[in-house]
């Protein structure tokens, strides 16, 4: 029993002894050399104090940053954000943990607990983690001089307003800011490390729906309640390829306002066949525009540019239905009367084949008579109805008005109903392409 306590009691002196020498004091001959070039990390946190940032009470801490955009893996129109993984490298001095030498030291992630580092985040940030496989991604590199690289890798998802008006060619410009938590301009102050040339990997990114045309750095302050805080600003615009709505939504359309006009050039008294292109066209169109709504159904409340242009397209489709409608309504009416009028001839000719030529005569001559009396009494009554002196002033009034709507629906009235498709076969496509013309040149150009 006395043997074990002996060996407990000589490790306990010995252990402390040896790591003591390890982390920085001379344990043989040939330790000086590595003492200067690779200090034990005990001796310089000694008296140190992670709750307090470098030049506490004096000068202000200079931090430095750049990133890389590894990638941007999905921007949503229907949330307005966008989900990107970055590498965010901070770069500070601290005089505390100056050593001899020149060379510069990776320490383990976990050491990152007993030092100062920066209350950095993300502004407008919905979602962000730290990736933790196969250990967490954080990175720590110790200088002579003292400065201190502090690298994370981390997946956030941030806000950016988007302005969906001009959907789908429009042009979209989001941002990313980091800014100091609680340290405010007072205590540091926030710097790109090169300027535009501190952010790598935007321009290569590809994505599915847009482009990167251009981004640049920006240094800015972020006034609060509590105080004025420096904030970094990486800026960039993304365009959106338009070639696959225009092969996904604006051909079809196109296409179906073109088959609409088919019917132009069938007759008509063709009615099942006018009138299924005209149905069938209609709910084509509205199937196409509810499709192109559905993906963005949570901006619905916005006008976009193909809203406007299926809204044209749905017009003239339902307007050329409308035309048939009109057309064949016009030809019902003109075969109606025509026969109205045929009806009385026929069956005149029918009596005259009985009677003798005195008895046609005599009676041609008296309805004649009758005739230019009834219409010669009929004209002086219309001037009497509209001229009386003795008539009432609203009898009057009426009577001006029924002449005047029976002109003006005169005017209205369609002579011929197969003109109506002469003229809608040149009209229909010439409007069609001047709203298109000015269609494309607002979105595209103003």
């Amino acid at each position: 029993m006395f043997c074990r306590y002996f060996c407990f009691f000589s490790l306990c002196v010995l252990l402390p002894t040896q790591r003591s020498c390890s982390l920085g004091h001379p344990a043989g001959p040939h330790s000086s050399t590595s003492s200067t070039s690779l200090p034990g990390f005990e001796n310089l946190t000694v008296g140190y104090n992670k709750y307090l940032r470098p030049y506490f009470g004096g000068e202000l801490v200079q931090i430095a940053m750049s990133l890389d955009v590894a990638s941007i893996s999905s921007i949503s129109e229907s949330d307005m954000d966008y989900t990107a993984t970055i590498y965010l490298r901070q770069r500070w001095t601290d005089p505390r943990l100056v050593f001899h030498g020149n060379k510069s030291f990776t320490l383990d992630a976990r050491l990152v607990e007993l030092l100062w580092v920066p209350d950095t985040y993300i502004v407008e940030s919905k979602r962000s983690f730290l990736h933790e496989v196969t250990v967490g991604n954080r990175l720590i590199r110790l200088f002579s001089n003292g400065t201190i690289l502090y690298a994370l890798r981390i997946t956030t998802t941030v806000a950016c307003n988007m302005d969906l008006s001009k959907y789908p060619m429009d042009t979209q410009t989001c941002r990313l800011q980091l800014e100091s938590w609680g340290y405010d301009e007072n205590d540091v102050t926030f710097m790109w490390l090169r300027g535009n040339d501190s952010v790598h990997g935007i321009e290569k990114l590809r994505l599915s729906q847009y482009t990167v045309e251009h981004y640049y750095t920006l240094v800015s302050k972020s006034q609060q309640e509590t105080g004025s805080y420096p904030r970094l600003i990486l800026q960039f615009e993304l365009k959106r390829n338009v070639l696959y709505f225009i092969l996904e939504t604006y051909v079809p359309s196109t296409l179906l306002v073109m088959l609409s006009w088919v019917s132009f050039w069938i007759t008509l008294d063709s009615v099942p066949a006018r009138t299924c292109i005209g149905v069938t066209t209609v709910l084509s169109m509205t199937t196409l525009m509810i499709g192109s709504r559905s993906s963005l159904s949570k901006t619905n409340c916005f006008i976009k540019a193909i809203d406007v242009y299926l809204g044209i397209c749905f017009s003239f489709i339902f307007g050329a239905l409308v035309e048939y409608a009109v057309a064949h309504y016009s030809s019902s009416q003109k075969c109606a009367a025509k026969a109205s009028q045929e009806g009385p001839a026929k069956e005149l000719t029918k009596e005259t084949e009985e009677v003798n030529i005195n008895n046609i005569l005599n009676s041609s001559i008296t309805s004649y008579k009758g005739k230019i009396s009834f219409t010669s009494i009929e004209i002086s009554s219309d001037n009497l109805n509209c001229s009386d002196l003795t008539m009432k002033t609203h009898e009057k009034i009426k009577c001006v008005l029924r002449n005047k709507m029976h002109r003006i629906m005169g005017y209205f009235t369609i002579q011929n109903p197969g003109n109506v498709d002469h003229y809608s076969k040149l009209l229909f496509p010439l409007f069609f392409m001047l709203v298109n013309v000015f269609y494309w040149a607002y979105y595209l150009y103003l």
